[in-house]
Order: structure tokens, then C-alpha cells, then sequence
């Protein structure tokens, strides 16, 4: 991929109520921000079944029935509220009950939970994700905060991030302010110094909001903005868009 120019131009003035003086960290959500996240998981879940064709075809074939599967995870989510953060056990969670279901060896939950998050680990960046990380990590500790299981040193972004901070790891996900406020101390710097940057309008741009931090909504298909009377500080529809707007 085409590295960026060293400072994108500045042809779009800055939004009235982005403070770019105040900013001295970033932190950047990463499913549906960096990469698409759909396509991603469809393609682990092939993976998946096709392992488990190989290895238990009794829940292979009982993950061929129609949602049979979103039964399981509808299941797991009613049944292990504990789990709601952590994204790696509900799944190697719902692979095992599966497993049990169809007669097979509930053991076999970890080898194919393996197989589904070495794929999912597997992404196709959006095109503009690679240049703004270039651009935003030479000149801001980034720290990546996402409620998923993408690990950043595998997907091989991890030189552009100085920390990551999961929802499984950290025991609570967006938009908890407490997952923001440890991502800005990993930063080094206050709330109010950070740039948030994310997808979704709740979890992305009202948790950074309730955080004391600023918030840069990636709105990549022009939705309305439907939280009332806050705001982000800008919205805009690509990440080299933001960029500029950073200087």
C-alpha cells in the first residue's frame, strides 16, 4: 500500500468544535474503524466449519441448520452475562456447547476456537486505515481501544500503537469511561488531552464524550447522529478526511 505524504494537505479547515491545540494522544477503536469487520468474521466462520467438518462432523452439520447458531449465541448471552465483554469466550463458549449438542468432544472447543481467531485475526484494511495510522502514530502516542478480540500484533499494526486496551483484557468495554481514562493514562496524558476516534456513534462517540475526552465520529455511510443534544467534535466520512483536519 502507497505510503501517505509526510502532511497531508490542509484544504479543509478544521471544524469549530474540534480543539486541535488541546490534543495530545489518540486513541482509535478498530473493528468497522480500520478494517471491515463482517466480511472478516464470515470468512473465520468458514474456516471454522470447515475445520469442524474434518474433525466433529455432527456439529459441523448441526451448524449447517438455520440459526442454529445465533440460538447458541442468543443462549450464551442470556446464560453468561459475565461473559458480555469478552468477545474469545463467548465464542470458544458457544463452539462448546455446539459440541455437546451434537455428541461430540466439548474439548475440541479450544483447538477450534484456535483455528476461527487465527482467521479472524486476518483483515483487509479499509484503504485509507494504513496512511492515517502513518499519519496519526508520527505524531501522537496512539492507543487502540475496541470491545472486540482483534489483537493488533497479529493483524500486523502493532508499531503504530504504543498500547491496546480490550474489553476482555480490562475487565469492562465502551462506553465505560473507565476503559477511555486507562487508555489516556497509557497515553500519558488526561482525558481532555485525547482524541477519540471510532465507528459507532454510542459506544465510540458518546463514551469518549462522557470521558471528558474529544470525540471524532467516523461516519462512513452518513447516518444521522441520534444521541441527543451532545456531539462529536467532528464527524467526518474517512480517516484521511480527519487527517487534514489535524494538519
Amino acid at each position: 500500500m502507497k505510503t501517505p505524504d509526510a502532511t497531508p494537505p490542509t484544504d479543509h479547515p478544521t471544524p469549530a468544535g474540534l480543539d486541535v491545540s488541546r490534543i495530545r494522544a489518540i486513541t482509535l477503536d478498530l473493528d468497522d474503524t480500520l478494517w471491515p469487520i463482517w466480511p472478516t468474521i464470515t470468512r473465520a466462520e468458514n474456516v471454522l466449519q470447515a475445520w469442524l467438518a474434518d474433525h466433529a462432523p455432527a456439529t459441523a452439520a448441526l451448524c449447517t441448520t438455520p440459526g442454529a447458531l445465533r440460538e447458541v449465541r442468543n443462549h450464551m448471552n442470556t446464560t453468561r452475562p459475565d461473559l458480555a465483554h469478552d468477545m474469545s469466550a463467548l465464542r470458544r463458549e458457544s463452539i462448546r456447547l455446539v459440541l455437546q449438542r451434537a455428541g461430540d468432544d466439548p474439548a475440541l472447543a479450544e483447538p477450534a476456537f484456535e483455528v476461527f481467531f487465527a482467521e479472524r485475526q486476518r483483515v483487509e484494511l479499509f484503504a485509507d486505515a494504513l496512511p492515517a495510522l502513518t499519519f496519526l502514530s508520527s505524531r501522537f502516542p496512539v492507543v487502540a481501544v475496541s470491545n472486540g478480540n482483534a489483537d493488533v500484533h497479529r493483524v500486523g499494526l502493532g508499531a503504530h500503537f504504543v498500547a491496546a486496551l480490550s474489553a476482555r483484557e480490562f475487565g469492562v468495554g465502551k462506553p465505560d469511561p473507565r476503559i477511555f481514562h486507562a487508555a489516556a493514562e497509557a497515553a500519558g496524558v488526561s482525558a481532555a488531552q485525547v482524541l477519540h476516534i471510532g465507528d459507532d456513534a454510542h459506544l465510540d462517540g458518546v463514551g469518549a464524550l462522557n470521558a471528558g475526552m474529544q470525540a471524532a465520529w467516523l461516519n462512513r455511510e452518513g447516518q444521522p447522529w441520534a444521541h441527543g443534544p451532545q456531539q462529536p467534535h467532528t464527524t467526518v466520512a474517512d480517516l484521511l478526511a480527519l487527517c487534514r483536519q489535524l494538519g
